[in-house]
């Protein structure tokens, strides 16, 4: 995925310029071309550097900058305030610069002529997927303030999701980092120093013993390059997680482990009815709703799955009947609600339940897993010590034994 700067014109005349992401120049231009935009100017931006990488992060909007942002503008929007004048009352009381500028241009765009999820669709750097999706749908319903107020509510709960995550984690690291530490000086400066007495001494090392030394040794002349290799390992990962590609690995690696495979399911199956119960809610066929949908999960597999039920649905089968045939991606009660909901005339209320339903899941799931990681991390740092001290100590009750 490229970003391509553009220059074009809205329909109304006004000149547009500014940055969208694609896979190469046609489909950019396809992307403007959709937005009733008339492209005068397209062409690849700038490779971004690793040092504005760097900046962008220390300039990067935080989540809880974008929970306030949100919350706010949920407000706003409910009270009948025209949107650019809501962004720019925003703008004028934003902190965070980043965010400050971001809602400048955004205020500028919907002004323009451009619609929110449009003017959204611009920094997703900062809106998710999910986040520019789920506007985009609230906009064919009309319930943007609706919208909003579940985007806000959606993002304070992640964010304290991951703040009791991270505050479960800060004691487990703290050890975890002291451990390499304290095992670094070992490997690299002691371990060293009392090898050749155990070789003098003719005692028979452990094989994890010799592995220490020797990786030891390796380590104090070879550390600057472990270091670049770590380096370069770090920037690479990280980029290619940033991508479609490593987006979509890491969503099917989560689906397939045991414990974090039930999390997931539950997430997305509680963001498909929340979405889905939104957009039948205002009106929307079926069909195109679901299919809406699976652009807002934020999962590929869930994507393609509903896309393909949303086929289904066309060509006449039910929803419920669907569903059935994909019970890795959506459990049976599912399918046992909407079709409860399809044949009563009460599919929204149906969808707005199992929405309920999984988001409780979720959150038990959460608690009891943010109660395991501390013993567990804790076990694995006390397996981790006793193996460094066993090395030593085996060597020197053997060397203790030849006396």
């Amino acid at each position: 995925m490229a970003k391509f700067k553009y220059r074009a014109r809205t329909k109304a005349g006004e000149l547009q310029v500014g940055f969208v992401n694609a896979l190469n120049r046609d489909e950019a231009v396809s992307i403007l071309s959709s937005h009733d935009l008339y492209v005068l100017f397209v062409d690849e931006a700038k490779k971004e550097q690793w040092y504005d990488r760097a900046l962008d992060y220390f300039n990067r909007v935080k989540r809880k900058d974008l929970m306030v942002f949100t919350r706010q503008f949920a407000t706003l929007v409910s009270a009948k305030i025209p949107l650019d004048n809501a962004l720019e009352t925003l703008k004028r009381q934003t902190k965070n610069v980043t965010l400050k500028s971001i809602i400048g241009e955004m205020s500028a765009d919907v002004e323009a002529g451009l619609s929110l999820s449009q003017a959204l669709e611009k920094h997703t750097t900062v809106f998710s997927d999910f986040y520019i999706n789920m506007m985009r749908s609230a906009e064919v319903t009309g319930r943007v303030d609706e919208a909003m107020q579940f985007l806000a509510d959606y993002i304070e709960e992640q964010s304290e999701l991951i703040s009791r995550v991270r505050n479960a984690l800060i004691y487990p690291i703290i050890m975890i980092a002291l451990f390499f530490v304290v095992g670094g000086i070992m490997v690299v400066i002691v371990f060293p120093q009392i090898g050749p007495v155990f070789e003098e001494a003719g005692v028979e090392l452990p094989i994890f013993t010799k592995i220490l030394i020797d990786g030891g040794a390796l380590l104090a002349r070879w550390w600057w390059a472990v270091l670049i290799m770590f380096v370069i390992g770090g920037f690479v990962g990280y980029d290619y997680f940033r991508s479609e590609e490593g987006k979509t690995l890491m969503g099917e690696v989560a689906m397939r482990v045991p414990g974090l495979k039930s999390l997931f399911r539950g997430l997305y199956v509680a963001r498909f009815s929340e979405s889905l119960a939104v957009l039948i809610k205002g009106g929307i066929p079926i069909s195109q709703a679901i299919d809406i949908t699976g652009r807002t999960i934020g999962s590929a597999a869930y994507r393609d799955a509903l896309h393909r039920s949303s086929s289904d649905v066309r060509k006449g089968i039910t929803l419920s009947q669907s569903l059935a045939s994909k019970e890795e991606l959506f459990p049976p009660l599912v399918g046992q609600m909407i079709a409860v909901g399809e044949t009563s005339g009460q599919l929204v209320a149906l969808l707005q339940k199992i929405s309920d339903f999984y988001t409780r899941e979720v959150d038990g799931l959460v608690h009891a897993l943010v109660e395991l990681i501390q013993p567990i991390l804790l076990v694995i740092i006390g397996v981790l010590v006793g193996g460094l001290f066993a090395s030593i100590l085996i060597p020197i009750y053997n060397l203790a034994q030849t006396f």
